[in-house]
């Protein structure tokens, strides 16, 4: 099934209209009827009964995504929102550790007394309490120094800084947002791979995969660092998905 992403977009925004000064482009964007004249949608195409929403020179237009420029803006917007998601579980993670540190021997206790009282229930159900991997995490973790996961807290809370800011800029499709995913994604990269050699998880493969295929998707549909034309391209790819170019040129072959 194909998704007209213009009339999507349309249904759930509305519509855009434009008045051209030029009579030979005005001509084929306007019409009369019995209930009025009507205007084109310079995003779905379709005739829409009323006033346009503006009006002067044609390079005056509003430059409106359609097509394949919608598609992308709806795949750069998902990318935002799962940026933002791990954004704030990051910042969890890093109060949690702060948190942690200014309490690090009353959370020793804690776990301890709860770690007495539950090793006979897990030794009933053969489950060594003493050897699990996740426990020895969370002892190997009591005994860092204060300064230590001080650090860990503000370098993960850098790292949601940059996961955020990426989430913005990717949700309004800004060009140096776009950048700074492929760059900082492709920097992770290496690390990911490292720990799947390590333990392999369907998360961990999962969030890999997606990772990869953002950094090809963005740096090739973006046109980033030169690829497939590079900026300009990309600019000229826009426009000329606009319906005022297409008429624009329509109008002058006739």
């Amino acid at each position: 099934m194909k998704i007209d992403w213009d009339r999507r977009t349309c249904a759930r925004k509305g519509h855009v209209t434009y008045a051209p000064d030029d009579p030979r482009l005005r001509i084929r964007l306007h019409a009369q009827t019995a209930l009025g004249e009507v205007w084109r949608c310079l995003r779905c195409g379709d005739f829409v009964l009323g006033e346009p929403h503006g009006s002067g020179p044609a390079a005056d237009a509003p430059l409106v995504p359609r097509g394949k420029v919608l598609r992308d803006l709806f795949i750069l917007r998902f990318l935002a929102v799962e940026r933002a998601v791990r954004g704030v579980f990051i910042v969890l993670v890093a109060a949690a550790v702060w948190k942690f540190s200014n309490s690090q021997d009353a959370v020793r206790r804690l776990f301890n007394e709860y770690l007495d009282a539950l090793r006979p229930v897990f030794k009933h159900f053969h489950y060594d309490l003493d050897h699990s991997p996740v426990v020895g995490s969370i002892q190997k973790a009591f005994g860092y120094k204060h300064s230590t996961l001080l650090l860990v807290a503000a370098v993960l809370l850098a790292y949601a800084l940059v996961e955020l800011i990426e989430a913005v800029g990717l949700w309004y499709a800004k060009r140096w947002a776009e950048y700074l995913t492929v760059v900082a994604t492709a920097a992770f990269l290496p690390l990911e791979i490292y720990e799947l050699t390590e333990k392999i998880s369907y998360l961990k493969i999962a969030t890999l995969v997606l990772n990869i295929l953002a950094v090809l998707y963005i740096a090739l549909t973006k046109r980033l660092f030169g690829l497939r034309g590079g900026r300009r391209a990309f600019e000229a790819e826009r426009h000329s998905a606009s319906l005022m170019e297409v008429e624009e040129s329509a109008g002058v072959m006739v």
